[in-house]
């Protein structure tokens, strides 16, 4: 007599890859403590070799943050896919039931959640090495906050395109950067705006229109890009 076995529902699909993936992000604590070391040095060697001029670390503060944020984030996206297509798992999940864009969602969520939340929660820290007013700062933090995912959707894409690939992070940054430069704008825009006495609700919304167009589009092409890199 067969027994049918459990489905499980897609919610719940998501949510053991999310859970799994930070589980194996907690294990690897050198690569996330590495993107972090690397934009803390980043974002601290520039007053130092700039000097305390207040206006000119004002000025620079956004792109900095901005910058040391998207080449941090870009570090640990080789590994995104890259494990699980050498043990199998990408194949499993391409077996799988529930749609594969979803799987990925889960994924991306769990490295955005292991880099670009640690990068927002220390970027007010490191801010105030340029001066920056606290309200500034939240500035700052809001708009890390509506970009940060945005990076981690579009290095994923890159992420999926370049496995299994010989030289693959050196492609996935040519790939990446391009994509990136509207949130780099905008984010840095934001504060620079604000810095200015102008308005940041525009910035804000147009990353926030990012992140949504990025949540809608990325897994798609994701999932498009990992059966392709498995045919």
């Amino acid at each position: 007599m067969s027994t049918a076995v459990p489905q499980v529902s897609l919610l719940a699909a998501v949510r053991c890859i999310f859970v799994r993936d930070l589980r194996l992000a907690l294990r690897r604590r050198a690569d996330t403590l590495a993107a972090m070391i690397f934009f803390v040095m980043v974002v601290s060697l520039f007053p130092l070799g700039i000097g305390p001029e207040s206006a000119l670390l004002r000025t620079m503060a956004p792109g900095v943050v901005w910058v040391a944020a998207l080449l941090s984030s870009m570090l640990s996206l080789t590994r995104l896919f890259a494990d699980d297509h050498q043990d199998g798992t990408l194949e499993q999940l391409l077996l799988s039931a529930h749609p594969l864009a979803f799987l990925a969602l889960g994924k991306i969520a769990a490295h955005w959640m292991s880099s670009g939340l640690l990068l927002v929660l220390v970027a007010p820290l490191l801010a105030l090495q340029f001066d920056l007013s606290p309200s500034a700062c939240g500035v700052l933090v809001l708009s890390l906050l509506l970009g940060t995912p945005v990076l981690s959707l579009l290095g994923a894409i890159g992420a999926a395109l370049t496995v299994g690939l010989r030289g693959g992070s050196v492609l996935l940054s040519l790939l990446v950067l391009p994509l990136a430069v509207p949130v780099l704008v905008f984010g840095a825009g934001a504060v620079e705006a604000y810095n200015a006495g102008l308005g940041v609700s525009a910035h804000l919304s147009l990353l926030g229109a990012l992140l949504v167009l990025a949540l809608a589009a990325a897994p798609v092409v994701v999932a498009a890009a990992l059966r392709i890199a498995l045919e």
